[in-house]
């Protein structure tokens, strides 16, 4: 018989159900449901609408009913940093504000009165970004002070539709390490920086791995979807699920998990909390099997997507695939610089782009292919800065980059990154996150050993494209075109 396992993975513009199986030494995939996601104004916030993900999360579950496919486990991953609170009956507490909210602003200034952000970091070893959920928390305190009253318990958002589906309440380890409030070296809360601040200690209960065990469906969700299966915590941060699938062992390779943002880094098995480190901006989020992301966040295809957006509204429909082509004919050197502030969440990201090009005294983008253009060029250029900073921290050098997720298919912007790095770029596979979250549920119920034999698993089952910098020999099959589908046949 053979044995479903269900990923739920919701990023922050859209989700998706995902079933997957092992057969024949490889996984496979079918998509059975998507559903689209965003924030939307609240009472003059930014806020999700969890209410309605979780509706699509349950109708997800009912097509698995409808195909006669019914999922042994099933892992909800999503993106990080935010959460709901709590109150005593498990209602909800206050809006659930996203992390593109201008809440925090000044938070950072509320929190270094109580810890300098040079030894928060050293602390925590996790970068600092505004929208980290120790901000967030601070934002509350200031605003809402009676929300810190009322709530009995906090939940990131994962954890929030795994207590919604089984009725317990588990936080899940990778995702807790992005609120800048968990140890590296205990690998839990990190109670005194908590107490420090003001934010309440019953919010913060035993953090649990991937491959943990929420429990059973609870009996009315059993009833509404149709069926009974085990909850099982993916890497619940779809970085965390997406790395956990780049089809590598070696400790000596970068990844960029390419999507809304773009997380670039590496792999390792202890944090770096160094001043250096915290000078390059560079972050260590927890990771399966306890190893660190040490990464950076770059604002990635979000830039993109809204100029993709804007355009529509405009009257200029155009597919991802369009935009890229379009930008390739394009020669503009203008770039910007993906990680300032002005492109977090514009009201107008073609303004922000030019405005920063003109002022810059840079050519300023005037068509949509110009637009496109800069933004990969520019995402390209920020790869490569990213990748001498991690050598250079690091002491390694890095012979190859793998690029997982969505950006995958960006196959100009793949070849500018590989020019831009003087390295060759291995993109694939395109549905990381989901396979990464598959893989953990596999080695609970015991298809695969550990996480080296899933990843093992994940480049046998699924093709790559390898683009080499321009002029480089291409050092594996040179008889296959640039960017043209091959399977890589190189120790993993």
């Amino acid at each position: 018989m053979e044995q479903y396992f269900l990923a739920v993975d919701i990023g922050a513009s859209s989700g998706r159900h995902i079933l997957g199986k092992a057969e024949g030494g490889r996984m496979t995939l079918e998509e059975i449901y998507r559903f689209p996601n965003g924030m939307e104004s609240v009472d003059g916030r930014l806020c999700w609408d969890v209410e309605t993900l979780w509706g699509h999360v349950k109708e997800g579950m009912k097509k698995c009913r409808e195909l006669g496919k019914i999922p042994i486990s099933i892992g909800v991953d999503t993106w990080a940093v935010d959460y709901v609170l709590l109150d005593c009956e498990g209602k909800l507490v206050g809006h659930t504000v996203g992390y593109r909210d201008g809440r925090t602003k000044t938070m950072d200034r509320e929190v270094s009165q109580v810890i300098a952000l040079e030894k928060l970091y050293e602390r925590t070893g996790i970068q600092k970004q505004m929208f980290n959920t120790i901000y967030q928390f601070m934002a509350v305190k200031k605003e809402h002070p009676e929300y810190f009253h009322q709530a009995e318990s906090m939940l990131m958002i994962p954890d929030y539709f795994h207590y919604r589906l089984t009725g317990n309440m588990c936080q899940e380890y990778t995702n807790a390490t992005t609120t800048q409030l968990v140890s590296p070296v205990t690998k839990t809360w990190d109670y005194e920086l908590i107490d420090s601040l003001g934010y309440p200690r019953k919010w913060f209960g035993e953090l649990s791995v991937p491959g943990t065990v929420v429990g059973e469906l609870s009996p009315d969700i059993r009833e509404e979807v149709g069926f009974s299966c085990q909850v099982v915590l993916p890497g619940t941060h779809d970085t965390a699920s997406a790395v956990a699938a780049v089809p590598s062992n070696d400790e000596d390779v970068l990844y960029i998990s390419s999507g809304t943002w773009s997380l670039m880094g590496t792999e390792r098995r202890e944090a770096d909390c160094s001043p250096r480190s915290r000078e390059h901006n560079f972050t260590n989020e927890g990771g399966c099997e306890y190893r660190f992301r040490y990464l950076k966040n770059i604002m990635g295809l979000w830039m993109i997507q809204s100029v993709k957006k804007e355009l529509a509204q405009k009257g200029g429909e155009y597919s991802f695939g369009q935009l890229c082509a379009m930008a390739e004919k394009e020669d503009i050197l203008s770039l910007v610089d993906c990680n300032d502030s002005c492109f977090l969440a514009p009201d107008s990201m073609i303004h922000e782009v030019c405005h920063y090009c003109e002022r810059s005294g840079q050519q300023v983008p005037r068509t949509a292919s110009q637009l496109a253009a800069v933004i990969y060029r520019s995402l390209a250029d920020c790869y490569a800065r990213t990748k001498k900073e991690l050598e250079e921290t690091t002491g390694k050098t890095y012979d190859r980059i793998h690029i997982v997720g969505g950006g995958a298919n960006a196959d100009f912007l793949n070849q500018l990154t590989a020019d831009a790095a003087e390295c060759p770029v291995l993109a694939g596979p395109t549905e990381a996150t989901a396979i990464g979250n598959l893989a953990v549920q596999m080695i609970k119920a015991g298809v695969y050993e550990n996480l080296g034999r899933a990843r093992e698993a994940v480049f046998r089952s699924f093709e790559i494209k390898e683009f080499v910098p321009s002029g480089m020999k291409r050092e594996l099959q040179p008889d296959v075109k640039p960017g043209h589908f091959i399977k890589i046949r190189r120790r993993i």
